[in-house]
């Protein structure tokens, strides 16, 4: 028997959260994750899973690009403390099998679903981080009655010139002997790290980027494409949508879900940004455990 969902509409859309973060450093769950791959229509698709509770519904996570499964890897124990939880790798990035052609965020949305069809899970609740929120909306539009509730770790809610704008600065950078594209890459995350975020933390996302290899823009190029079909998605969908926007490059984009969200609240962290999936995984399971169990939304 599934869980029962709260239903609840919001009148104010957005909070803010401010305020020390705890200790970073601290010892978190040893649960460990396990790594596999499945077959599918996409080729073979890699996922990082964690826990076995039979009890409550399973989390799937679906991450940004030009990133894996990889970031959630701290996290997943975190929320394995009370769920099954998953991390898929798209098709093209991490350890999946690349696709033969440019793909769109329904070929992700597909491939999450399989990835369902193939663990046996009927339905689930989600995290999407920046593209993965994208592919999350899509999932619930595809399988409405496979998704429950939805957590965004920001919204990418683009208007037209933002669009052209990102087409042009996400363009793929070409092989040269003197590393530009290398480098490009690093001096991005170092720009963008948030607070914690070590430079070990920071190689790892360089070593994500790099999976990919000359499909590395594909993901920032399928979810500039998509761009109008979420914010109409946004404004449709039944489920409920927790924005937790992350102080990071798209907290001015997110605020817009506000305005958007049929059925959802927009929360600010403004100590959250990028690695801090990484730094603060219990605190960050803790806040969407107790909005997948029991709605709540904290300062609500």
């Amino acid at each position: 028997m599934m869980p029962q969902v709260m239903r609840k509409r919001y009148n104010d859309n957005t909070i803010y959260h401010y305020g020390p973060c705890e200790n970073p450093f601290r010892m978190t769950s040893q649960t460990s994750v396990r790594r596999r791959f499945i077959d599918s229509d996409h080729g073979q698709l890699h996922l990082r899973e964690c826990g076995d509770d039979d009890h409550n519904l399973p989390i799937l996570c679906l991450h940004m690009v030009p990133k894996s499964s990889r970031s959630f890897a701290a996290l997943l124990p975190e929320l394995a403390k009370q769920r099954y939880c998953v991390a898929i790798d798209y098709p093209g990035y991490g350890e999946s099998a690349p696709v033969p052609r440019m793909p769109a965020i329904n070929d992700y949305a597909k491939a999450a679903l399989e990835s369902m069809d193939v663990l046996g899970l009927s339905q689930v609740d989600v995290v999407g981080h920046h593209t993965g929120a994208m592919v999350a909306a899509c999932l619930a539009s595809q399988a409405p009655d496979r998704v429950r509730k939805i957590i965004s770790l920001s919204a990418p809610i683009f208007n037209a010139d933002e669009v052209a704008e990102f087409h042009a600065h996400y363009a793929p950078v070409p092989l040269d002997e003197e590393g530009t594209r290398f480098r490009q890459m690093w001096e991005r995350i170092l720009f963008h790290r948030g607070p914690g975020m070590t430079l070990e933390m920071a190689a790892n996302s360089l070593a994500e980027n790099l999976r990919a290899g000359e499909r590395y823009e594909h993901g920032h190029q399928a979810a500039f494409e998509y761009a109008p079909e979420y914010k109409k998605l946004l404004a449709v969908l039944e489920h409920e949508i927790w924005v937790m926007n992350f102080n990071d490059d798209l907290f001015e984009h997110s605020q817009r879900a506000s305005e958007l969200l049929k059925r959802g609240r927009v929360s600010n962290f403004m100590n959250y940004a990028h690695g801090s999936l990484d730094v603060y995984p219990q605190d960050i399971a803790n806040l969407m455990l107790a909005f997948f169990d029991t709605g709540a939304i904290p300062d609500e």
